[in-house]
């Protein structure tokens, strides 16, 4: 005699299969990390940084990802923050993150690139200049930024050419950073044979600096430079102008920012900076500008830079064939890499072998290079 399940309990048990026939097996997923000023004062950079990274890492993605898995993105707040930064190194290494694209400050990159160079993690910073970053002897540190060196020669020239016997002020805002890029900067002007009439510092975070431009008239200073980034530089250039100083206002890769201009309004007018050459024009970075743009997002100064950080890591990784460190940090010196900011290779330090620093202008909100460079 046959035996017949009741139609009910040979469906019950049949819906009980479908969900997993209909997953299948679970991707494979390969975990990175973008690490950088999420919240804090340097905010607006951390989130350039971000979009760079989720956006990039979505279109990896797209396409199948990387070596058979997808890509899986941690972001991490350092908040400018050296013991911050320390820390949340450390979660990626707990997280299982093969690469990390920060940080931002270079007072949060070097520290943790200690961890990470522990950790076997492969970092690229898109923003950290200061030399001190890639002088360190790690395999594992990169960056798709150029280096205060490279950026103080192209700021002194610029001086030395227009303003060779004006009277310069030399200010830096006393972070690793700031303090950098200024020293970069006077060395490059006194091998030059310009001396500048003073050297001072600001505080991040204090917003009166009347004692410090009253130095400055009574030194007769006609040029500033500046090391720092946007929120500093933005008080300093308005209350130059309100103290009744008239000078040209000069800095580096830390005021290529929307917020400088949002402090330091008109005032900002004809002040000047260094950054790479213009990368939302380049044909290659078209489409992306594009999506962002369509997100009501602008993105200016880290975002393509942190974009191409990812690109180059995963183009190195699929060359390796292997996202291991040890590999894809060979891979990285070895090859050149098509990014959204051009062509990246790397030499055995970690440093671009190219960079292309010129001088902008900020003018009625937004800043355009200068012509003749």
């Amino acid at each position: 005699m046959s035996f017949k399940k009741p139609l009910f309990t040979a469906l019950t048990a049949a819906s009980l299969l479908l969900p997993a026939l209909a997953a299948g097996p679970a991707l494979a997923e390969t975990v990175v990390g973008m690490a950088g000023p999420i919240t804090g004062s340097s905010a607006s950079f951390g989130e350039q940084m971000r979009r760079g990274a989720e956006m990039a890492v979505a279109d990896i993605n797209a396409k199948g990802g990387l070596l058979g898995e997808t890509l899986r993105l941690i972001n991490v707040d350092d908040a400018s923050n050296p013991s911050q930064g320390v820390a949340v190194a450390n979660k990626l290494a707990t997280e299982g993150a093969v690469a990390v694209f920060g940080h931002f400050n270079s007072a949060v990159s070097i520290p943790a690139s200690k961890v990470y160079a522990d950790e076997g993690i492969l970092q690229i910073s898109p923003a950290s200049t200061n030399p001190q970053l890639t002088e360190q002897g790690f395999d594992t540190v990169f960056r798709t930024c150029g280096r205060d060196d490279q950026q103080g020669d192209v700021a002194a020239a610029w001086i030395v050419k227009n303003h060779k016997a004006d009277r310069i002020a030399i200010i830096h805002d006393q972070t690793t950073y700031g303090k950098g890029l200024a020293d970069a900067t006077k060395a490059a002007l006194n091998k030059a044979g310009v001396k500048e009439a003073m050297y001072d510092a600001v505080t991040v975070g204090d917003r009166d600096m009347a004692a410090l431009v009253t130095k400055m008239k009574n030194a007769g200073i006609q040029v500033v430079y500046f090391g720092g980034l946007y929120t500093e530089a933005g008080l300093l250039t308005r209350q130059i102008a309100d103290g009744g100083l008239t000078v040209q206002f000069m800095s580096g890769d830390g005021v290529v920012d929307s917020e400088y201009w949002n402090i330091a309004k008109d005032t900002a007018e004809g002040a000047l900076v260094t950054f790479g050459a213009e990368s939302r024009t380049r044909p290659e970075a078209a489409d992306v500008v594009k999506r962002f743009r369509g997100q009501g997002f602008e993105p200016e100064a880290y975002t393509l830079y942190t974009y191409a950080a990812v690109q180059a890591w995963a183009q190195a990784a699929a060359k390796a064939k292997s996202t291991d460190t040890a590999k894809v940090a060979k891979a990285m010196r070895d090859g050149s890499y098509k990014t959204v900011i051009g062509d990246l290779s790397f030499d055995e330090k970690g440093d671009r072998k190219v960079t292309d620093y010129v001088v902008y202008r900020w003018s009625k909100g937004s800043y355009t290079q200068l012509a003749g460079q």
